[in-house]
């Protein structure tokens, strides 16, 4: 009797430890899986796959909405997610690491395993994807002895702490371990940068990839590699031991060739990025792209078993100061709009399309699994009217931000400032005229003489001069914007922001006794901040519009809800700045076009009062009111 009581408790025991051992999989719903690239094919649990993947950026919506994102994706037909990760929202500053709320990249891999959608990890160190510094931390730029991109100790040094702390976060979450990563990329579309670095040796360019697949497998990386490049830049682009993927090919026998060539006469074959949309800068037509074009191209992609990634799939915003910018022969730079919305499938604002229900319809013939309804929209909401109650005069509040003294003006990366704007500010004790000249202007300026407006210059249209007239004992001041550091080409690695090079007058250097003050906006500019001193209660006095018209000026309102919902504020009617709810930094708007209104997510807003704060630049008239509107104005180009 005693021998069967001891027989069962054995038995109970090993039970209880097999279920506390499985249980957690069992919990998260995540049976383990196994993914390889063999004979030719993408092969998940033993057999071939085709992967139908989306790219989708975890930084670019509300982590409460992700859920809802991903089960769009899935609803499109998709059966896996691409994300780039975006080093600088991560280590803002060196050390200071950041994977909370929007920036949880963990918890985003595994509501998306938990959604049943494989996950493609692009960790760069490089990522381009239109966002600020192509995912870079500004503050390399101090780094002494640093060059980017390149095999340089420095460099590397720092690519390595971000690649092992960013594997300490999401490495568990691997196919291998039980989660759903299966492939990483290495580097990101670096044919095209050898291509336009030609001074930089070929062998060079190659140690220095070869270095970063590396770093990714010293860190924990242990599901396969790929390498993403437009077909004619295997060359420089492709690593060994990484499977080469054509971005953008649609021809489909160049496609597998130029893969067979760099793959050692095999596939699988990929287009890990196929452009459903284009990317949109402001001052430019927004791009669109035919969705029966979309849809039949997926169609011979399918049926020649040939493996897709969206770019993008769902493209959000570029909320804050994220977005990047590009640089041609036309424009010094080209800045990025905050919306994002790409023409995708999928909205800036999560919306279905027709482009979305063509790509659904294409994929089902092919699908062999279940393809569910896309959710619920989520709700939207229209706010008529918001008054702006309060308005100080910006200048005034720059004047008690922290000041930086120097003979010269410094740039943005001298004074430890990352983002937003700089006041450069110089006194003259005797009069001067001529044509004022900054060809280091990085990128946008309004020009004061004694608080009075007096021009602006533009690094996009290269106007960089303008005529000026200084009285005696007054003041030049210039508010300078960094609007997206350059994300994409040679140019990248010219990258400093603000004033970087003497400011000219007739041809003289102004230097000596310049003032600096910082303002990163990285936090909301409020009137309780700004201080009653400032602030102006009453904004329909003339005395008041005397006072401000022409300065760049901070408004501030309040707003109730008895509802929230996602909303699109209009800006049609101002000019240039930021604009913040409830302490947030919904994004740049600049009347140019062609984005006329900025997305303000609904789960950012609250049942009963709500703040709004907006710093406009121009403040050409000044304004009392703003409104909301549940579509979105993305197309509307006011040029100059």
């Amino acid at each position: 009797m005693l021998l069967n009581i001891i027989t069962m408790n054995k038995k109970t025991i090993f039970f209880l430890l097999t279920l506390f051992l499985i249980s957690p999989l069992i919990m998260n719903g995540q049976a383990k899986h196994t993914f390889e690239i063999k004979d030719g094919n993408f092969v998940y649990d033993g057999k071939p796959v085709q992967i139908h993947s989306g790219e989708m950026h975890y930084a670019r919506i509300p982590h409460q909405y992700w859920r809802h994102r991903l089960q769009m994706l899935k609803a499109m037909g998709l059966n896996a997610v691409a994300t780039y990760v975006f080093w600088n929202a991560h280590e803002p500053q060196p050390g200071q690491w950041n994977f909370e709320g929007d920036n949880n990249l963990a918890e985003y891999i595994k509501i998306a395993g938990e959604e049943g959608l494989m996950v493609i990890l692009r960790p760069g160190p490089y990522v381009c994807a239109e966002w600020e510094f192509g995912g870079y931390p500004w503050w390399l730029q101090n780094v002494e002895g640093m060059e980017i991109r390149r095999d340089n100790p420095q460099f590397l040094k720092y690519t390595e702490i971000y690649i092992n702390r960013l594997f300490k976060e999401v490495g568990h979450l691997q196919i291998t371990k039980g989660g759903p990563i299966i492939m990483v990329q290495a580097e990101n579309e670096f044919g095209s940068y050898v291509a336009q670095r030609k001074d930089i040796p070929l062998e060079e360019h190659r140690a220095y990839n070869a270095k970063i697949v590396a770093q990714l497998k010293a860190a924990g990386s242990e599901v396969p590699f790929f390498t993403s490049d437009g077909s004619w830049l295997f060359e420089g682009g492709s690593t060994p031991g990484a499977l080469p993927t054509a971005n953008g090919e649609s021809n489909i026998a160049n496609l597998k060739k130029v893969v067979d060539q760099y793959n050692g006469g095999k596939g699988p074959y990929m287009v890990a990025e196929f452009y459903p949309g284009w990317l949109a800068h402001w001052a430019e037509p927004h791009p669109k792209v035919d969705a029966s074009k979309i849809a039949r191209q997926t169609e011979v992609y399918l049926k020649n078993d040939v493996s897709i990634n969206y770019y993008m799939a769902h493209g959000g915003t570029n909320f804050g100061f994220t977005s990047g910018a590009n640089y041609d022969k036309n424009h010094d730079i080209q800045p990025d709009l905050t919306s994002y919305d790409y023409d995708a499938p999928i909205s800036e604002a999560g919306w279905v399309t027709p482009k979305f229900d063509s790509i659904r319809n294409v994929i089902k013939k092919y699908a062999q699994y279940d393809i569910p309804e896309a959710p619920k929209q989520i709700p939207l909401i229209e706010i008529p009217s918001i008054k702006l109650t309060k308005v100080a005069d910006a200048l005034n509040f720059a004047r008690t931000q922290e000041k930086v003294e120097n003979p010269k003006p410094l740039t943005f990366e001298q004074l430890n400032q990352g983002y937003g704007y700089v006041l450069y500010s110089r006194h003259f004790n005797q009069p001067i005229s001529g044509t004022l000249v900054i060809t280091g202007l990085r990128d946008y300026a309004i020009v004061y003489v004694n608080g009075e407006k007096v021009g602006e210059l533009n690094r996009y249209y290269k106007n960089y001069s303008m005529e000026i007239d200084i009285p005696f004992n007054s003041s030049l001041e210039i508010l300078v914007e960094n609007m997206g550091r350059i994300n994409y080409g040679a140019e990248i690695v010219r990258n400093n922001k603000g004033i970087i090079s003497p400011v000219q007058i007739s041809g003289m250097d102004i230097e000596g006794e310049w003032e600096m003050y910082k303002l990163p906006m990285d936090e909301a500019p409020t009137m309780a901040k700004i201080g009653k001193s400032e602030a102006l209660d009453n904004l329909q006095s003339d005395n008041s519009r005397a006072k401000l018209e022409g300065r760049p000026v901070i408004y501030e309102g309040t707003f109730n809800l008895s509802e929230t919902g996602d909303t699109f504020i209009d800006m049609s009617a101002w000019g240039k700045g930021v604009i913040f709810i409830n302490g947030k930094n919904i994004g740049r708007y600049w009347n140019v076009g062609p984005q006329q209104t900025l997305y303000i997510p609904g789960v950012w807003l609250n049942k009963g009062e709500n703040n709004i704060v907006i710093f406009e630049q121009q403040n050409d008239e000044l304004k009392k009111e703003v409104k909301t509107v549940k579509v979105p104005i993305l197309h509307d180009l006011k040029g100059k």
